[in-house]
Order: C-alpha cells, then sequence, then structure tokens
C-alpha cells in the first residue's frame, strides 16, 4: 500500500502560519519516523511526500528527505511557474529521480488565476519534464479547473483531496459531484481520496457520512484513476491514521482484488511513474 498524499515539517509559528487556533495538536514537527511509526503497521510500504510550503527550500529539503529514504518513494515539490527563471528552476530540479510532481496552493488564490497566462506557460513547462500537477483546490473552483485541464491535454494532473467538498450530515453537496464529474471526463486527470475528514462541517466524522463521497469518486474517476492518500498530519484534527485506513479499507471492501491493488498502489505507481515494488 502506498499512501500517495502527506506532508512533512519542521514547526515555526512563522513558517506555517496557515496552523492557527484550535490545531495545536499539529503544531510541532513531523519527521519520516514519526510517520513511519504510525502508517507501517497499517499496512503502508511507501509514500508520496508533498510540500506544504510554497518555497525552493522546501522542495530541496523533501528531497533530501527522500534521498535517506527507502520509504519515500516520491516528492510533489513546489517550483516557481510564473516565475522568468522557471527553466533553469526545472533544469535544477526535474531530474531528480524522486521528484515526482509539483504542486501550486490554488485554493489560496483568487479566481481566474488558473486561467492566468504565465501561469500556463509554466504548466507548458512541466510537460517537458514529465512531472505531475498537484491540483488543489475547493469546490467553487472545479468550472474554472475544468477549463484548466483542457488547455492541457496531455500534462497528468491529480486531484487532491476529492477538492474539498464540504461534508454535512444532512446535506450532499451536488454541486460538488456535477462539477467533478464533469472534471473526471478528462482522462489525464486522477483523484487522491484523502483529507477528507477535515472537511466535514458537523462534525464528529462517520464513514456513512463520507460514504456518498466516496461512491462519486469511484463513480466518477473508476477504480483505475483513483488512488488512497491520507493528508497525515493534517487529518491528526479528526482521525488517527490507523482510524482512517479503517475506514478507507471497509469502502475499498466493495471492490475486487484487482480494483484493491489498483486504489491502494498501482493507480499511485502510474500518475507518479513509481519505479514498481515486489
Amino acid at each position: 500500500m502506498i499512501d500517495s498524499h502527506h506532508h512533512f515539517w519542521n514547526y515555526s509559528s512563522d513558517q506555517y502560519p496557515w496552523i492557527g487556533e484550535g490545531m495545536q495538536k499539529i503544531a510541532h514537527s513531523f519527521l519520516p519516523q514519526n510517520l513511519i511509526d504510525v502508517a507501517q503497521p497499517s499496512g503502508i510500504s511507501g509514500v508520496i511526500s508533498v510540500q506544504a510550503r510554497q518555497t525552493l527550500d522546501e522542495t530541496s529539503w523533501l528531497l533530501e528527505l527522500a534521498e535517506d529514504s527507502d520509504f519515500i518513494r516520491g516528492v510533489v515539490g513546489w517550483v516557481p511557474l510564473k516565475s522568468k527563471d522557471l527553466t533553469s528552476t526545472l533544469d535544477q530540479y526535474a531530474h531528480h529521480p524522486k521528484l515526482v510532481g509539483v504542486r501550486h496552493v490554488v485554493q489560496d488564490e483568487t479566481d481566474g488565476f488558473l486561467l492566468d497566462s504565465v501561469f500556463n506557460r509554466g504548466i507548458d513547462a512541466l510537460l517537458e519534464t514529465g512531472l505531475v500537477y498537484d491540483l488543489l483546490m475547493f469546490p467553487h473552483q472545479l468550472k474554472e479547473s475544468i477549463q484548466f485541464v483542457d488547455l492541457h491535454p496531455e500534462q497528468v494532473f491529480v486531484l487532491d483531496h476529492l477538492a474539498k467538498p464540504r461534508i454535512h450530515k444532512d446535506h450532499y453537496d451536488s454541486d460538488w459531484a456535477r462539477d467533478i464529474k464533469d472534471l473526471a471526463k478528462r482522462q489525464n486527470v486522477s483523484v487522491k481520496f484523502s483529507g477528507l475528514t477535515t472537511e466535514v462541517k458537523s462534525q464528529p466524522w462517520s464513514v456513512a457520512m463520507l460514504k456518498p463521497y466516496w461512491d462519486m469518486a469511484i463513480e466518477a474517476f473508476g477504480p483505475q484513476r483513483i488512488m488512497y492518500g491520507s493528508d497525515w498530519p493534517v487529518c491528526l484534527l479528526e482521525t488517527e491514521y490507523n482510524q482512517w485506513v479503517d475506514a478507507v479499507k471497509e469502502f475499498a471492501g466493495e471492490l475486487s482484488q484487482a480494483e484493491h491493488n489498483q486504489f491502494f498502489r498501482e493507480n499511485c505507481e502510474k500518475a507518479y511513474e513509481l519505479k514498481t515494488t515486489s
């Protein structure tokens, strides 16, 4: 099993200002051994480490961690996609064997960001490197993301956290479902089933509350374009690692053995072009 989405950080309040009031549980450092200790007992044999800061120092640091750990199968870092120096930056980083993708925190940007011409030239440059682009956004940005993806039909995209639907006990986000199905028509987009417990707006979360979102993800993307992720340590705000794995295994119990293998390992290996393991 591969965890397609988690983070590491050496915590400081100035470097991680988004970790605010009520988030004390994750307001300290999380490093590789911390994750190994909780993930391996749940059957996780490798992970994709995703950027949590938009700096090249962050990308370099994650790659240094990956060089020292077989457990870290790949890194989704950050590069300045709108910079005039992007080409030289990509020349510096793109050939690192464990850099498998890049991400910009689009959820923090204003409407229209994904259609910005300079940003899109940066995405064009990614195609030549073979790097994946991870999409992090809120549901209201899905329509714009569809236009964006259509500008890059050959680029591989992975959507993080199902675009963060707002999950309520007594209300299903039908607008999100409509737009997710539309985005999923693009065969160059895969999705991570991750980060959902922190999107539940009527806590505590439950398997029953999340099941409609699992069903929609499977309906829209099929078992061939969906992958397991934890969003650890952010998930710790609402669930322990093993609790999340157990919940997802319950959802995945409806899959065939071949589809189960795709969801928990093969789809991630394929999307990020990881070397397969026995």
